[in-house]
């Protein structure tokens, strides 16, 4: 995987060493090389950090260009079809200079313009310079797995991977954008278009923008995710899945170099495992525990482990670890707080020092709608539950499939408008939204059955902004490429067109993984209920740790936060609130003194 940047600027020539400066921002993105391309007039600059996989010799160096250098494309990612698309534009005459699955863009776009986006099945974030439109196009993957920010005025244009390579340019200024400020506490994350800066945006999932020589911006969204509700044998349906994920995985094993995988014990990692062991033996699996737990994972991933014969390390984390936050938020740019975050940067630390690229299962939880809020119940209850919540009318949690009710699924320490008011400072209160619930209902979709609505939403929302954005950067902060085979367009569209009762069963979770699996493993994995990759809760509730991060609180010292919010959280021992106000405290304290 690599880290890409790039400058376009009307009027002034770029200064070549801030800009090499930027790119470097992006060494831990692709540690093994690096490139930059200057246009004659120097008003335009890409650069490249490269993390290796295929053709290593100096031909795959990027950026790249087609044969008499008028079109130019520096590219973050991993190309999976590339060998067909390569062999179809070699018989329309084009001629390659490389190995590389990036060249293909190149001569995609030569053959079908910007509609050659939609042919491209994998992760991708890539810039494509056309010297004689004058035109840069940014474009990401259709699932967000790749990222891509963007900076722009009325005279430049400045864009990367990770924010810190655009702020590096110190013309930029860092002003917080407060109403992304306000969704972050809503959502955990801060949605696109939107970054915590003003001026700055992130380039959405599935989409692609054009930027014409005014700095005009045209975006498009090239591809949109279709339903249907067709009636199918579940027989067929897991012979079918079993092929396309057999497939999809021996695509992702793609490289020149050995690739190992993160393994869980759960169903979407052990099926990797699974398929990657048919063609590599011995291949490496990495998971992380946590000490006195009796639900930590890493027990299970080693039944899985011996099952299918890999050479398995795990590590077991205790509650120190909850101080590499501070290493965290400079990696992570813009806060986000989901509860994993650590234990994602450990797993893939321990990972890189024996792969450069990993597979994980990401994806499967979404496709094959295998969340706990695509039940009836926005949690799982046990019978003594129910029959005590029936003799004493108590209030059972019903999920009416509408956007009321994700928001309870997803808020892990609700801040809607109301609590922002109490949380935040009243200086900055005609910022906070009217609508906190904003970003899902831009995605919630009355007219497709249950689940499939909270399927998309996790698609758009849950997965394309938090989880994905989470494994990238705790991933590439250690030079490491995770690859995702779940989310592969074909199995993907075969599911969301099926109807929900195919392959999905209130009594057993993603019905289709365990079918594929049931041969292969023990009940001790296959009647495990599912399982967030987290640590027990007493993990996240050290109050004492709590109270002395926040004791001095510079969000308070700048009145964007009251000190009586944060008191009342102590009080109440609301660690998920907490939570969501040291990771932003840690991130203002890296990026904003």
């Amino acid at each position: 995987m690599c880290g890409i940047t790039g400058w376009w600027s009307k009027n002034t020539p770029i200064d070549r060493e801030l800009f090499n400066r930027m790119r470097d921002c992006l060494t831990h993105r692709g540690p093994d090389g690096c490139g930059s391309y200057f246009s004659k007039n120097h008003n335009i600059a890409l650069g490249h950090r490269r993390l290796s996989f295929l053709d290593l010799t100096d031909t795959g160096t990027q950026p790249i260009s087609n044969e008499n250098k008028t079109i130019w494309a520096t590219v973050n990612g991993e190309i999976y079809n590339y060998v067909e698309l390569r062999d179809e534009l070699v018989q329309r005459n084009h001629i390659f200079s490389s190995q590389t699955d990036s060249e293909v863009i190149i001569h995609a776009y030569e053959e079908w313009g910007m509609d050659m986006v939609s042919k491209l099945e994998g992760m991708f974030a890539f810039a494509l310079w056309d010297e004689e439109k004058q035109l840069l196009y940014l474009a990401r993957d259709k699932f967000g797995i790749k990222p891509l920010y963007y900076y722009v005025d009325n005279n430049q244009i400045i864009f990367a991977s990770e924010i810190k390579a655009i702020i590096e340019n110190k013309d930029i200024k860092r002003e917080i954008d407060i109403s992304s400020l306000c969704d972050y506490f809503t959502y955990r994350y801060i949605p696109s278009p939107k970054s915590i800066f003003k001026n700055i945006f992130k380039l959405e999932t599935s989409n692609y923008i054009s930027v014409d020589s005014d700095f005009k911006i045209t975006k498009k969204e090239y591809y949109k995710f279709k339903f249907d509700n067709k009636e199918y044998s579940q027989k067929k349906l897991v012979k079918e899945i079993d092929n396309l994920l057999r497939k999809s995985v021996e695509r992702h094993m793609q490289s020149e170099v050995p690739i190992g995988s993160f393994l869980s014990g759960g169903y979407d990692s052990s099926a990797l495992v699974k398929y990657m062991s048919e063609f590599d033996k011995n291949a490496n699996t990495f998971s992380i525990g946590f000490k006195d737990w009796d639900k930590s994972e890493h027990q299970f991933a080693e039944i899985v482990s011996r099952i299918y014969d890999t050479k398995h390390k795990s590590e077991i984390l205790d509650g120190t670890s909850l101080e590499i936050l501070n290493d965290l938020m400079y990696f992570y740019d813009e806060p986000i707080a989901d509860i994993s975050i650590i234990p994602t940067y450990l797993i893939s630390k321990i990972a890189a020092k024996q792969n450069k690229a990993v597979l994980s299962g990401e994806g499967a939880d979404e496709i094959f709608a295998g969340y706990t809020w695509h039940q009836d119940l926005l949690w799982e209850m046990g019978k003594k539950y129910l029959k005590k919540a029936k003799k004493w009318a108590w209030d059972i949690p019903e999920n009416k499939f509408d956007v009321e009710s994700y928001a309870k699924a997803m808020s892990m320490g609700n801040f809607d408008t109301k609590e922002l008011k109490t949380l935040l400072n009243p200086e900055i209160h005609d910022k906070i939204p009217i609508d906190s619930n904003w970003y899902y209902k831009k995605f919630h979709n009355e007219n497709i059955p249950s689940p499939k609505r909270f399927q998309y939403m996790d698609i758009k929302c849950f997965m394309g902004e938090l989880v994905l954005t989470k494994v990238d950067r705790a991933s590439m902060a250690n030079s490491l490429e995770v690859r995702v085979p779940f989310l592969n367009t074909e199995i993907c569209e075969k599911v969301l067109n099926l109807d929900p009762k195919v392959y999905f069963d209130k009594k057993s979770q993603k019905v289709i993984l365990k079918k594929i699996l049931k041969k292969d493993l023990p009940k001790s994995i296959l009647s495990r209920k599912k399982q967030g990759f987290v640590g027990p809760d007493v993990y996240y509730k050290d109050f004492n740790w709590y109270k002395t991060n926040l004791e001095n609180s510079l969000l308070v010292k700048h009145k964007i936060i009251n000190k009586s919010a944060i008191e009342k959280y102590l009080n109440e021992e609301d660690h998920w609130r907490l939570w969501k106000i040291a990771v932003l405290e840690k991130w203002y304290k890296q990026w904003m003194v």
